[in-house]
């Protein structure tokens, strides 16, 4: 792939540049605001990555007569990047159709591998070890009891598998075009990757399912925030407007009154700051939300989740998405949390990529990556 960054004083001149330079396959890696040299004569600058197929540099290189980039030609770089997102939800179901495969643990097997009693302690060591609570190793070793005559060394696996499946509620996103706009709102403490996920939701709903898509953010105290959430309504074409007191709220509502769905970029806040998580939920009581996110790290203790999950309860949030699943190192965080609050998953997050890194929770998918610790 040729790769080549381009530097305008606005996104269009930007893009202008690219596509000129680079033709209208040319795919946008990613964008930023930088500080331009005095002969720009701005000190905003804003910079693309962009990159090209080999094979199809040349072929572009003459065709620099195309059009700046429109709506329809973003859109569609837009859904080669959201391929990745669709197709694993394929990839996963045939691999919930494969034979099982037996998993090497890091423990010594005992010689007797048929003997079931070691077997189940190899199960609950390697649980331990992905840090899943004791217990909920109990009630799956129990589960795995009472069907011991259906047991084998070459099947066990497959019923630990299948008895944490079982316990991961999962919620799907309904996307439908209704006579109203649907709203929905993420909340969240620092740093989780909220306006991430907003992004790659907004670009999902706009490119994949065809929706009016519609940006609020409420989030006008983090440095940037704004200007962050700015780049990638211009990028990706879609409506922003920015609340800075809750009465601003029904009005904002109100001028995306035609759109299919809105989402609300809250502010990240500590859960142990009742203050600042009371003015959020201000925002919130004075925008009838359908439906509201808590996004969590999964790369946070059981114990620090918990008390988040807990304190963000004054929020009525009715999923869950956990982001950095990629930078996590166990995951059995994940089964803790929504065994302790019955709160289902609607999504993951494995990566900053727009909208490629977010994956549409499974419950065997999931289960899968607790127990082997691996994404795949």
């Amino acid at each position: 792939m040729q790769i080549k960054k381009f530097l305008a004083p606005t996104l269009k001149q930007a893009t202008a540049q690219m596509k000129s330079e680079l033709g209208g396959d040319a795919v946008i890696l990613g964008t930023r605001v930088v500080l331009g040299e005095d002969k720009y004569g701005s000190k905003k600058m804003f910079e693309i990555t962009a990159g090209i197929d080999n094979d199809n540099a040349m072929s572009q290189a003459s065709a620099q007569h195309r059009k700046t980039i429109d709506n329809e030609n973003f859109a569609d770089e837009l859904r080669k990047l959201s391929n990745k997102v669709y197709t694993n939800s394929a990839a996963r179901t045939s691999l919930q159709t494969a034979p099982a495969k037996k998993i090497v643990r890091n423990t010594v097997r005992p010689q007797q591998t048929n003997h079931l009693e070691e077997e189940l302690k190899e199960i609950v060591d390697t649980l331990f070890h992905r840090e899943v609570q004791k217990p909920i190793v109990s009630s799956i070793i129990n589960q795995l009891k009472k069907n011991k005559d259906f047991l084998d060394t070459n099947s066990l696996d497959s019923y630990v598998l299948s008895s944490i499946s079982s316990m991961i509620p999962t919620h799907n996103f309904e996307v439908n075009k209704k006579n109203k706009p649907k709203k929905v709102a993420l909340v969240g403490p620092t740093g989780v990757g909220k306006s991430t996920c907003i992004a790659k939701l907004a670009v999902i709903s706009k490119i994949l399912h065809n929706l009016n898509v519609g940006l609020i953010s409420i989030d006008t105290y983090r440095l940037g925030a704004l200007d962050q959430l700015r780049i990638f309504s211009e990028v990706s074409n879609i409506d922003m407007l920015v609340a800075y007191e809750p009465s601003d709220m029904p009005r904002l509502l109100n001028s995306f009154k035609n759109k299919d769905i809105i989402f609300i970029d809250t502010a990240g806040r500590s859960q142990k700051n009742m203050e600042h998580l009371k003015v959020n939920k201000e925002f919130l009581s004075l925008s009838d939300v359908d439906e509201t996110y808590l996004v969590l790290s999964a790369t946070n203790s059981t114990k620090n989740l918990y008390d988040v999950a807990e304190r963000f309860k004054i929020f009525k949030y009715n999923s869950v998405i956990f982001t950095k699943i990629d930078e996590a190192v166990t995951h059995g965080n994940i089964l803790n949390i929504v065994t302790q609050f019955d709160m289902p998953v609607s999504f993951l997050t494995n990566g900053q990529v727009i909208p490629d890194d977010i994956i549409s929770a499974d419950p065997e998918f999931i289960s899968k990556m607790i127990y082997t610790g691996k994404l795949n």
